[in-house]
């Protein structure tokens, strides 16, 4: 059962994962070695860590930031209670477009009507936990797997449709062109349970690589 699954939740967890990783996957040995140490991107949860993945769709990390920190002023503290009661005008104002306002008061909704409740979503499978979370409008799969890696720590979750993901997994396996959503599953499959490790992994990579310009 997923639910069984040991949720990374500190450096020496991943590192054991990424151990195992490799073991089923040796061409990461490389990787490894040149990504150094792989960061652990632990988030808070609730209704502060979904709002701040929803904050920073489709945008730079810094005007994400930005925005995230002037509902921090707002609201003193970020939960579900606390948005509703702030008028719409007041939480626009902090640079939310209609559509993230408009999902951040679901997700609000929900918690105060209890149809949404973050602490059991650790417990439950990742199948469950995934169509709930995207059953709310404007929390697509993405948003939902970006929540539970790293608010969560589900240990066992790849986002095959991230582009950087992709972009690695091509270059690391000499592809022609970086994968389709489809081969990026089917390349990660065999790595479970170790794929939030890889997914770690994939990324610093990718910001290594980067910083040597060698993208």
């Amino acid at each position: 059962m997923n639910h069984q699954i040991e949720h990374i939740k500190n450096r020496k967890i991943l590192e054991n994962h990424l151990d195992g990783l490799i073991k089923l996957e040796p061409a990461l040995e490389k990787v490894r070695q040149i990504s150094g140490e792989v960061p652990l991107r632990l988030r808070i949860g609730g209704f502060e860590g979904m709002s701040a993945i929803v904050t920073a769709q489709l945008l730079s990390v810094a005007s994400a930031n930005a925005i995230h920190n002037r509902l921090a002023d707002l609201l003193g503290e970020i939960n579900a209670q606390n948005y509703l009661k702030q008028s719409e005008k007041d939480i626009r104002a902090c640079g939310l477009s209609n559509s993230k306002y408009q999902t951040m008061l679901i997700l609000a909704e929900a918690e105060m009507n209890e149809n949404l409740n973050y602490d059991e979503l650790a417990a439950m499978p990742i199948n469950e936990v995934m169509t709930k979370l995207t059953s709310f409008k404007g929390i697509g799969r993405w948003s939902a797997e970006i929540y539970l890696l790293f608010c969560v720590g589900h240990a066992d979750i790849f986002p095959v449709g991230d582009l950087v993901l992709q972009k690695m997994l091509g270059h690391i396996f000499e592809l022609e062109a970086k994968p389709s959503e489809k081969q990026t599953a089917k390349i990660v499959e065999n790595w479970s349970p170790y794929r939030g490790a890889a997914s770690r992994l994939l990324w610093r990579y990718f910001a290594v690589l980067k910083n040597k310009a060698v993208f």
